[in-house]
């Protein structure tokens, strides 16, 4: 009988094997489990009770906030306030950081719920946080998967247990894969190279499969695992790109890049920028490293 490894569990021998560790690290991930526990509950509620909808508020982005997404922010906010090793709170639902203690050590930026907007309709979701960085995502099964800077995991919750148990070790993402995944719509937006590129994906031998689910957390989580290439570039609407740079781009960008793949914004690695604002955005490319190495080939010309 294989040995069953629980998150819990995981991350203390990974404290271990840093002997300078307090154990701080390890309850915050904790108070994240935990939470996600609780939001992973709710939204299987969704439609029985009423945490379905928009609020009739609008977030810093001035995009409508939806029920869950405040539970989501708040619940996080009050659970990691309470562990007193937080220096300051970020959140995409809040325009200004939340100073907790300046004794703290750690500072939390996350997303709440990515893709809430999708919420009504039953597709996957996700909490993304970074302090190393991790997600969890709600879907057919609820998984976490995280990395402090080594390898990549990822953990499944089991729902009779109430535990989430190791269930893909040692994440790889493949080094090449013929899918995809782009807001097409886009496609009279984009720039030129891009639009080449796009162009050579469906003239191959083999026409590329297009896969676009509109939850940042989704997208990048299958392109974790089976592979390919996730974009959202800028365009002429969104000239600086949409996605957040410190609260989903980066953490997402670190896990992708554990993983073997490669993450570019405007052909920079974006986990080297400096951050100018909060909110800034960014264009970003990310996924399996042949599949980005080929679409920079086009703005190369």
């Amino acid at each position: 009988m294989n040995s069953i490894t629980t998150l819990t569990e995981f991350i203390l021998k990974e404290e271990q094997q840093h002997k300078n560790a307090t154990g701080s690290f390890t309850l915050l991930l904790t108070h994240i489990e935990n939470a996600a526990k609780i939001i992973a509950s709710h939204i299987k509620r969704s439609g029985l009770v009423d945490i379905l909808g928009d609020t009739g508020n609008k977030n810093a982005y001035n995009e409508d906030v939806q029920k869950l997404d405040e539970f989501s922010n708040r619940l996080l906010i009050d659970t990691l306030s309470e562990t007193g090793h937080v220096a300051t709170l970020a959140s995409e639902e809040l325009a200004e950081p939340i100073i907790i203690d300046k004794k703290g050590k750690y500072n939390i930026f996350f997303d709440p719920l990515d893709g809430s907007s999708n919420i009504d309709v039953n597709i996957n979701i996700g909490t993304i946080f970074s302090i190393a960085s991790g997600y969890i995502i709600y879907g057919s099964s609820v998984m976490f998967v995280y990395t402090y800077g080594n390898t990549v995991n990822g953990f499944t919750l089991d729902p009779a247990i109430g535990s989430f148990l190791l269930s893909h070790p040692n994440i790889t993402i493949p080094e090449s894969k013929d899918i995809y995944s782009i807001n097409e719509g886009n496609y009279e937006l984009f720039d030129t190279s891009t639009q080449a590129y796009l162009t050579s994906l469906k003239r191959e031998e083999k026409p590329y499969k297009a896969r676009y689910v509109g939850s940042m957390v989704a997208d990048v989580h299958r392109t974790l695992l089976k592979g390919g290439i996730f974009m959202y570039p800028s365009d002429k609407t969104n000239v600086n790109g949409k996605l957040r740079l410190l609260f989903e781009v980066n953490p997402l960008s670190f896990i992708i890049q554990q993983a073997g793949g490669l993450a570019v914004s405007n052909s920079k690695n974006p986990l080297h920028m400096v951050p100018e604002k909060l909110e800034q955005r960014v264009p970003i490319v990310m996924g399996s490293k042949k599949e980005v190495e080929k679409y920079l080939t086009f703005f190369a010309k």
